[in-house]
């Protein structure tokens, strides 16, 4: 089927899951540190993402559904009542600076997780190590083997998202995003090298995704299919995933077992518009579709990502998530629109230690007095 659509405009409003936005960006969900050691949303990040409210839509950095999801220090929670109360100051911050809808992406780390971070094993589809070093309060340490999920884990797992969707509505957020993406615990579930399980959980694309299905629906069982969103990277070897020759055949059937479900939206990260998965998704998928572009890791294109959204909503997209260039440009609409320079990414480093430097003292064009 080939996609016969006008191309839309980046900065025409939009809609999704019956959300007016005001324009077709998105800020991208970014890991940025600044939560308290316990997963509490600060007044910093509440002026962070308030000084980004210009986005059509915000979906806010991942959050894990329990303990021993969590990833990273400083990283956010939205399982207790502390982290709620934190989330509801930044979705009223961004509300009265005049935002738009915000989404809160809730992601459970699996194997990318340690002891010294969460104060519990990590839990995996299988006993398979991150053959990577972790950050930890402590500085770097080795991943350590995580424990096989049981059955009964997996049905908790699953009713701790539906749980941290609905804490996640309570705290102001109009919907959630799903992460099945990156490396992460519903990631791990999907890609052959991660998950060697041999009951329902694991085995052929059929029992890998099913994971992934069962979390998305309930979700959208607890909060609706209107206020659920899912991203997902096919192809992306990040965090020791290595999907091998199963791309092509993994995210189609992800895809159509999802497609009649109802849900607000597909995100596509690190979207390549020319590839043959993406063009199957995009024919698959009957609803609206986000796709994050791949830019340059080292530097931001000086058209702030224009050119690249662009292709994307050419090849299909509905509405394009960036992250660097709402990191660096609170106010990237409105360069976007008036072709203002944009700001660099300062030092690399400055995105994952908290304080303000690097994180709320980005420059406004034109400055703000």
């Amino acid at each position: 089927m080939t996609d016969t659509r006008t191309t839309p405009n980046l900065l025409a409003p939009a809609t999704v899951g019956g959300l007016r936005l005001a324009n077709r960006l998105v800020m991208a969900p970014m890991t940025r540190n600044r939560a308290t050691a316990e997963g509490v949303p600060t007044a910093l990040m509440a002026t962070y993402y308030a000084q980004r409210a210009t986005a059509g839509l915000i979906v806010a950095e991942a959050a894990t559904p329990n303990a021993v999801g969590r990833t990273y220090p400083n990283t956010t929670g939205v399982h207790d009542g502390a982290q709620v109360a934190g989330w509801r100051r930044v979705t009223e911050a961004v509300r009265a600076a005049g935002g738009g809808p915000m989404f809160l992406q809730i992601q459970h780390g699996g194997r990318v997780g340690h002891p010294d971070t969460s104060g519990h094993t990590p839990l995996a589809p299988s006993p398979i190590a991150l053959p990577e070093l972790l950050h930890t309060p402590a500085g770097k340490r080795p991943a350590p083997v995580p424990r096989e999920m049981t059955p009964h884990d997996i049905g908790a797992t699953v009713a701790d998202f539906a749980a941290a969707a609905r804490n996640a509505v309570a705290a102001g957020f109009d919907g959630v995003e799903v992460h099945s993406a990156n490396g992460y615990l519903l990631h791990q579930f999907l890609s052959p090298n991660t998950n060697h399980r041999t009951d329902a959980w694991g085995g052929g694309v059929a029992n890998r995704i099913r994971f992934t299905v069962a979390v998305t629906e309930a979700v959208a069982a607890a909060i609706g299919p209107r206020r659920t969103g899912l991203r997902i990277s096919p192809g992306r070897a990040v965090n020791g995933i290595d999907e091998g020759d199963d791309t092509g055949a993994l995210y189609p059937a992800l895809v159509s077992a999802l497609a009649g479900h109802g849900l607000a939206y597909l995100h596509v990260g690190f979207a390549e518009p020319g590839s043959a998965v993406y063009r199957d998704i995009r024919e698959q998928w009957p609803g609206a579709l986000i796709a994050n572009p791949l830019l340059p890791a080292d530097r931001l294109p000086a058209d702030g990502g224009r050119h690249a959204a662009e292709l994307l909503l050419a090849a299909g997209a509905d509405l394009i998530a960036l992250g660097r260039p709402f990191l660096a440009n609170p106010d990237l609409v409105a360069r976007l629109r008036t072709g203002a320079p944009v700001n660099p990414v300062r030092d690399r480093y400055l995105m994952y230690v908290g304080g303000a430097t690097g994180y709320t003292d980005y420059p406004f064009h034109p400055p703000v007095a």
